[in-house]
């Protein structure tokens, strides 16, 4: 248990993963790099949450660094990753007709539409996810590793019946947990949890980042930082004419939408704290941005090419070298 006097040694982070498909194998790369920034004595990882993809890496991390530290946490991101992608020839054929509908789909085209709950394939998509988490992440590991570990997971998903934005924390986190977060309604049913539906947390904290100030009670508890990985770009230089872009743009701004409304929320504390407003338990918190950047088309988030996902992963390493290196 940290002390106050403890506080002055280093800065304590959270990391917030934001969800965008395939996109955030861009947050692996990230994670991979930060993790080991994370081990110098500059710093103390805190936090992982995540919603959607996001919610992938950070619980690939989380895992890695409670079981055996941040080598593990590196290997787990890789081998999840691996297993995401396309490697197979079906999978490649499948790929690359999933990414065509998109673009199709994004210029306009018509297409046939079917709920999730007509189509038996559906249900072979939500067994391989499950599968490629469980066979590289031990689940039932988790309530003996929440007790040990010094970083806390916080994951983010939608009540579809209740309306609220719900968290899974630490020892609550399984693989279906995890599809709760990922659970995206034109693709996957509703996950059951505990009487309680969910659907992808794109549609509540994109990623949780508020619990971060909240659930620790002490000011020496709380993080100095956090440090967001960014998926869907905040600005566009031009305004999107063509129906591809406007459907790009839509897409952006609805992945941000819950993603600024955290840190609205971070902001608005800071301010109170700086008028002298709030109670000593509260510490202003610095807020950091990691972005993919925005050369990227909203459909490319379900094409799991590895090529595709490798220079991703390799572009998520360079930004996040690039972040450490600008804080030195």
């Amino acid at each position: 248990m940290p002390t106050d006097a403890d506080a002055g040694d280093s800065t304590r982070v959270a990391i917030a993963c934001q969800g965008g498909g395939s996109h955030t194998a861009f947050t692996a790369g990230v994670l991979k790099r930060l993790l080991r920034e994370c081990d110098t004595n500059a710093y103390e990882l805190v936090g992982l949450s995540g919603t959607s993809g996001g919610a992938v890496c950070a619980t690939a991390a989380w895992y890695g660094l409670a079981a055996d530290g941040t080598e593990r946490a590196i290997t787990t991101l890789d081998a999840v990753w691996r297993d995401i992608s396309a490697r197979s020839p079906f999978e490649q054929v499948t790929n690359a007709w999933l990414v065509a509908v998109a673009r199709f789909a994004a210029r306009g085209g018509p297409l046939p539409v079917f709920s999730p709950y007509e189509l038996p394939v559906t249900d072979v998509g939500r067994d391989q996810f499950v599968d490629t988490l469980e066979a590289h992440i031990e689940f039932e590991q988790f309530a003996t590793l929440a007790d040990v570990a010094s970083v806390d997971l916080i994951l983010g998903a939608a009540d579809v019946t209740g309306g609220e934005f719900d968290t899974f924390r630490n020892e609550a986190v399984t693989a279906e947990t995890v599809l709760a977060s990922a659970a995206i309604p034109t693709l996957f049913e509703a996950v059951g949890i505990d009487d309680r539906w969910y659907w992808d947390g794109l549609f509540s904290q994109n990623p949780p980042i508020r619990d971060f100030l909240t659930t620790p009670r002490r000011a020496a508890e709380k993080p100095d930082e956090i440090w967001i990985v960014q998926i869907n770009p905040r600005h566009r230089e031009e305004v999107p004419k063509s129906l591809e872009e406007i459907a790009d743009r839509r897409n952006e701004l609805a992945g941000n939408l819950s993603l600024y409304q955290e840190v609205y929320f971070i902001e608005t504390i800071n301010k109170l704290i700086e008028a002298g407003s709030l109670p000593d338990e509260y510490k202003p918190i610095t807020v950091e941005f990691i972005d993919l950047g925005s050369d990227l088309s909203a459909s490319s988030k379900v094409d799991r090419d590895p090529a595709f996902i490798d220079r991703l992963m390799q572009r998520g390493q360079r930004r996040a070298e690039q972040f450490c290196a600008g804080r030195k």
